[in-house]
């Protein structure tokens, strides 16, 4: 038996030195050391041993088994040294190579155009006030001169929370609470800016939500020409100093005389064209001189001082600077579309 296991561990030496394969070297594993290996099938022999023979060939056996262990262990580790070195050769970096830079976010359009809004009144000395979203009937409606059943709230399909309580459906509230706050002190010169909720989202240029940017301004002796050239001169900054602007009688409940006013199409610049539908004209916000009915249940006399208010769509005013058709682009989050705006 002794013969038999110096044997096998010559040629599990042999076997095991002329590997070159980690799945070979696992089946030459099995092969001598496994249950039903070759040492343990030699083993197995030894009940037929006398006493004094045993410990003589299981010293031999655990001779033969740490040798082939040893050396399994061994060719082992060089198979892994050898995977890893290959890894590091086909992974390592070119550290001469340009880096990647991080993508980096960018402002959303909309917030930079009401930035640009912003910016453009607090330079003509107009101060930014806030309001709540969730408004009263009161605030909403009838404080600006649209008393329950006034078929101008048609106008304004609204989102009704309660009888009394609804999504506000303009920035306006927010210059009555100026109005009061302010107790009949003058001057007044603020803008509103803010989300407004309106039941509106038929086609490609409206939705049920959207951002509004109104004014007020009121002091005495405000006229009519004072609006106008308020309104070129922000037009002008914030389309360019050949912009023109006309306006044209309207209605709204809260100012008299009302007007909306146009610019000249940035595309044609006033010539005509698909954009404008060829009247060189395009519709941006609406405005007028105060109502002297909003102006007395504010706090105001309006045999002593005069206003006047516009109001604004932002996406509206960002689809004209921007030439978007389609007011849906702002809301779908699409890395595409807000990529083009990173450098503005």
């Amino acid at each position: 038996m002794k013969e038999r296991l110096e044997a096998l561990k010559q040629e599990a030496i042999a076997g095991l030195e002329a590997v070159a394969d980690a799945n070979i070297l696992n089946d030459l594993r099995v092969k001598y050391l496994g249950k039903k290996g070759a040492l343990t099938e030699i083993l197995r022999g030894m009940g037929g041993l006398t006493a004094e023979e045993r410990p003589i060939i299981g010293q031999v056996a655990n001779e033969v088994r740490s040798a082939i262990e040893g050396l399994i262990e061994a060719k082992n580790n060089h198979f892994q040294q050898q995977e890893t070195l290959a890894r590091l050769a086909n992974e390592k970096i070119d550290v001469t190579l340009p880096g990647r830079q991080p993508r980096q976010g960018g402002i959303h359009p909309l917030n930079q155009v009401i930035q640009d809004i912003e910016d453009i009144f607090i330079g003509m000395g107009y101060r930014i006030a806030e309001g709540p979203e969730v408004e009263t009937d009161y605030y909403n409606f009838e404080a600006l001169n649209l008393p329950k059943n006034h078929p101008a709230r048609d106008m304004q399909d609204s989102f009704y929370l309660t009888e009394d309580l609804l999504m506000r459906t303009q920035t306006s509230p927010v210059q009555v609470r100026t109005m009061e706050a302010m107790k009949g002190e003058v001057p007044v010169k603020v803008i509103c800016p803010g989300r407004v909720y309106r039941r509106d989202d038929d086609d490609a240029t409206h939705s049920f939500q959207f951002h509004q940017i109104e004014g007020i301004v009121i002091g005495p002796r405000i006229r009519m020409s004072d609006l106008k050239g308020t309104l070129l001169e922000f037009t002008r900054k914030m389309f360019g100093e050949d912009t023109q602007i006309r306006l044209r009688p309207s209605f709204f409940p809260f100012t008299e005389p009302s007007v909306e006013v146009d610019v000249t199409c940035m595309k044609c610049h006033g010539d005509g064209c698909r954009v404008c539908k060829q009247t060189g004209w395009l519709e941006i916000l609406g405005s007028g001189m105060i109502h002297p009915r909003v102006l007395e249940m504010s706090g105001y006399d309006p045999e002593k001082v005069s206003g006047f208010a516009f109001g604004m769509g932002v996406e509206r005013i960002a689809m004209l600077k921007y030439g978007i058709d389609d007011i849906r682009y702002f809301y779908n989050n699409d890395l595409r579309f807000l990529g083009q705006f990173k450098s503005l």
